[in-house]
């Protein structure tokens, strides 16, 4: 038999009637451009992280626009906050407000776990 490369992946069945859809709308009021985005995907081809890792912020918004919060505090972390994702957004979405408001809604930045560590809390 032939291998051509190609493999089954795993289905992703998402049942978008059980998500939870509290955290975007959040994080829509917090950042109202993100209405805006059309997922073309410019922001996720220009990043400086992709190059490095498997950062990509289509596939963040996607997962939190779905409420699939498992993995997204670890992608998260890669993004550096750069800004070169805004200024080539079609929609002029504020991507950088858009990680930065996630983590917070999601207590995930790196930053806020050394404080509260060193707090004590």
């Amino acid at each position: 038999m032939n291998k051509f490369g190609y493999k089954i992946s795993k289905p992703r069945i998402i049942d978008l009637d059980k998500a939870d859809f509290s955290l975007y709308k959040k994080l829509t009021r917090h950042v109202p451009s993100l209405k805006r985005c059309m997922m073309c995907g410019g922001c996720t081809a220009t990043c400086s992280v992709n190059n490095h890792t498997e950062f990509n912020f289509r596939k963040c918004h996607l997962m939190f626009k779905h409420g699939q919060l498992e993995n997204l505090p670890r992608e998260l972390d890669k993004c550096m906050l750069c800004g070169k994702c805004m200024l080539v957004c079609p929609r002029g979405v504020n991507t950088r407000a858009v990680v930065q408001n996630m983590r917070i809604l999601l207590g995930s930045t790196s930053y806020e776990r050394r404080v509260s560590h060193a707090v004590g809390k």
